[in-house]
């Protein structure tokens, strides 16, 4: 029963988003104008941005932990977090730029502070990486890459949530156009949504379980061959 216990969030992951998947296209949805059923799309892109969210607090939670205590290991888990989180938010855009497209006529309006600010969040991450292999001492990249996490994570958090709900945007819940609750309280939206979200963010850490696993077998290889 071990393999059980070391699999049943995994299977409930894979269960909720095949309930997503399924029921997601199938479901009734509420006649909104201009958006109808592209509605469908609040099943993927939201949860994106969640899942990114919650990747990137646990990778902050990791970089906090090496900082007390100089554990490498939470260094490591630090790094695989905000791989996979940073991956969740370009696909978090791509959903939203295919949304964009059949709502509002374009892939991409630059004068949106929300577009703007998930570019801007991602830019930020990427400097995380590039800061991280720009530097050769392991302790020494390891401790100012958890400096950096660390500040990062609320520049972020400003810039794709705070910020943009007292910017005008063509997104719902900022401060001139109303939230999604306002006004798509269909109850089969709801039965999908939260279920996607928990789905997405199971398989975000189940990606993130095995890119951990790969890089420190990696790191074991290496310090073999020195």
């Amino acid at each position: 029963m071990n393999w059980m216990r070391k699999l049943w969030w995994k299977l409930l992951g894979a269960g909720i988003l095949l309930f997503v998947l399924t029921y997601g296209l199938i479901c009734s949805v509420p006649p909104l104008d201009i958006t109808n059923e592209t509605i469908r799309n609040l099943f993927y892109h939201v949860p994106m941005w969640f899942t990114m969210y919650t990747l990137f607090a646990y990778s902050v939670y990791h970089s906090i932990m090496f900082l007390r205590k100089l554990n490498m290991d939470h260094d490591l888990h630090a790094q695989s977090a905000a791989e996979i989180g940073f991956l969740f938010g370009i696909m978090g855009i791509a959903t939203g730029s295919l949304w964009a497209k059949y709502t509002w006529g374009t892939y991409w309006e630059p004068r949106d502070p929300k577009l703007n600010g998930a570019a801007i969040a991602l830019l930020i991450y990427l400097a995380y990486f590039v800061l991280r292999s720009a530097i050769e001492d392991e302790t020494k990249r390891a401790r100012l890459a958890a400096v950096y996490n660390i500040f990062a994570f609320p520049m972020q958090l400003a810039v794709t949530y705070i910020m943009p709900k007292f910017m005008l945007s063509l997104h719902p819940g900022s401060s001139d156009t109303v939230n999604f609750k306002k006004y798509d309280l269909d109850s089969q939206l709801r039965v999908v949504f939260y279920p996607a979200v928990i789905g997405w963010i199971i398989l975000g850490f189940w990606i993130f379980t095995i890119l951990y696993r790969y890089q420190k077998i990696k790191i074991s290889q290496q310090n073999e061959e020195n």
